[in-house]
């Protein structure tokens, strides 16, 4: 009997994905933990070195950027600031200036009747009818301390405000011009001299209205001073007789007044031109109203000259002597719509610019000679 034995059988392989297994097969040794980590970091590592250089320039690009806004966030806050500032410090000076309005108002009635001519007595008297309160206000404006502002007689050194000299009886009003240099001065309205009932001139004076630079004098030593101006305006004055000496004027400016006789002689010549600086000058004077037996503008100083940028008196009302202006240095000098006059007929000129007033320009124009008598007084204060 034969013994058989089986056939053996191989294994039958059956690849159905033939790219997959080989993709298996040789990433295989990658799927292991260790080599999982070590791709990782070879990948990201450089992807982090540039995300971190990638911030490192932005910050190197924004930085001019921003040190270039940093002064102009600075200026708005800044300018914020100083806004509200400003605007408290406009409130508190409306807020004051309505104050000072309130009492204006309150002592206005006395200032009305001092400038009709009633004296401060009488004045402070009449209101006191009216009003307790009235004449608490009106005592105090009467009581404060005498000033150029307030229009009040007696010897001024510009700029202060304060008079150096004052007193009851004298009833001068005097500004001395000397180192420090005026901006503005400005005198109008007033009345001068014997123009007023009850009026005299000072003892020994002969001229109400005197403007200018003084003379020299031996005995006591005093060297010759002049007045030099900016622009001086000399305006509808009335006066006996006015007379201009010994000025130097850039430009000299005659025009519309009136005289009863005039001698107008002026000299060609080179003055220059001149304005008055100083930098941070005093402050500006004013005084508007007021009856005085002289008015003086003067550089009282040995060899000191008096200085004012610009010098205006306006509406003076004269009687007694000349008015005159002598030793003036001026840069502008207009002398306009001036009534001159004493009724004596054109043969006496009352009108007189000499021929030691020398100018660069010179305008001359429609001057006239009509009879003008003296002015009549007006009523003085009371």
């Amino acid at each position: 009997m034969r013994l058989r034995l089986p056939k053996p059988k191989m294994p039958k392989f059956e690849v159905r994905n033939f790219a997959g297994a080989v993709k298996d097969l040789v990433l295989m040794p990658f799927r292991t933990k260790p080599v999982r980590k070590l791709g990782t970091a070879l990948l990201w590592t450089p992807k982090k070195i540039m995300w971190v250089l990638r911030k490192i320039m932005y910050g190197i690009v924004a930085t001019p950027g921003t040190i270039a806004r940093s002064p102009v966030q600075l200026y708005n806050k800044s300018k914020a600031w100083r806004d509200w500032v400003l605007e408290k410090v406009d409130y508190l000076e409306a807020e004051s200036a309505k104050w000072k309005r309130t009492f204006q108002i309150a002592k206005s009635p006395y200032s009305i009747l001092l400038k009709m001519g009633f004296s401060p007595q009488y004045a402070i008297g009449l209101i006191a009818v009216g009003s307790t309160a009235a004449t608490g206000a009106v005592a105090a404006e009467a009581m404060k301390p005498p000033s150029f502002a307030a229009g009040d007689p007696g010897v001024y050194n510009a700029p202060l405000d304060s008079p150096i000299f004052s007193d009851k009886e004298f009833n001068t009003l005097r500004l001395d011009l000397g180192t420090t240099p005026i901006g503005l001065v400005e005198i109008s309205d007033i009345t001068v001299g014997t123009a007023y009932s009850n009026s005299a001139l000072p003892s020994g004076e002969t001229k109400p209205v005197i403007v200018g630079g003084l003379p020299a004098v031996v005995d006591p030593a005093f060297a010759q001073t002049f007045l030099e101006v900016g622009h001086m305006t000399v305006d509808r004055w009335r006066c006996d007789t006015l007379t201009l000496t010994n000025i130097e004027a850039h430009e000299l400016i005659v025009r519309d007044n009136a005289s009863d006789g005039q001698s107008i002689s002026a000299v060609a010549g080179t003055p220059r031109d001149r304005g008055i600086s100083g930098g941070n000058r005093a402050a500006d004077m004013h005084t508007s109203g007021g009856y005085y037996d002289q008015v003086k503008i003067t550089a009282a100083t040995t060899n000191v000259n008096g200085k004012v940028d610009r010098l205006i008196l306006s509406n003076l009302y004269t009687k007694g002597g000349a008015c005159v202006l002598d030793r003036i240095k001026a840069g502008t000098l207009e002398v306009i719509l001036n009534e001159v006059g004493l009724g004596n007929g054109f043969a006496t000129k009352e009108f007189t610019i000499a021929t030691s007033v020398i100018y660069k320009t010179f305008v001359n124009e429609d001057n006239v000679e009509v009879s003008i008598a003296s002015a009549p007084a007006a009523a003085g204060p009371s």
